[in-house]
């Protein structure tokens, strides 16, 4: 028996299952998006989408997955939608006065001039090599690699099995290698010709 005569309004209830998750879906959007006018408005639709599914929220055990679930399949309607607008480098998903933020955040014991001349020449080759991936890949090395999720909660939300998480993961990580190494090794010196 409840202690209220009364049950709280279809809004109030649905505010108090969506904002505790809000701030969690607009960084997924944004990982997704790269934009933030772009993530605004995702999590904007995906909330607006789900006000008149009160019931079927209320009845979900793991509500931050599945809302996840939502927003990413929600993205890859917007990106289909669009074709294939939806590529773009990663230089210009990411502002440039952070770009090197999440580059930076791999720490080392000292940030000597070594250590810094390394990242600032592996920062736009990174960007390039990210930016060849497609959305999926991208969006599955961003979510596990940078952002930490598990690998777990990413088959979840992205409905494919954990197996097929763990073998893209691997696939991404070798294609990712192999164009960073062509792009970093030395290039062999030009041979001199003695006279």
């Amino acid at each position: 028996m409840s202690i209220l005569p009364f049950k709280p309004s279809k809004k109030r209830r649905f505010e108090a299952l969506i904002q505790p998750h809000l701030e969690g879906m607009y960084r997924f959007a944004y990982r997704l998006s790269g934009q933030q006018q772009d993530a605004e408005d995702l999590v904007q639709d995906v909330v607006c989408k789900l006000y008149p599914k009160l019931e079927e929220l209320e009845s979900v055990e793991q509500l931050r997955p599945w809302l996840n679930r939502v927003l990413y399949r929600h993205f890859i309607d917007q990106v289909r939608r669009k074709g294939r607008q939806g590529d773009r480098p990663l230089s210009e998903l990411v502002e440039a006065d952070s770009q090197a933020d999440w580059l930076d955040s791999l720490e080392a014991d000292e940030a000597g001039p070594p250590l810094l001349l390394e990242q600032s020449r592996l920062g736009p080759v990174l960007d390039l090599a990210m930016a060849s991936l497609d959305p999926d890949q991208r969006t599955l090395i961003l979510l596990h690699d940078v952002d930490g999720w598990r690998q777990e909660d990413i088959a979840e939300i992205l409905d494919i099995p954990l197996g097929t998480v763990k073998s893209r993961l691997h696939r991404i990580r070798a294609a990712l290698r192999k164009k960073l190494q062509r792009q970093l090794e030395p290039e062999s010196a030009p041979r001199r010709v003695e006279e």
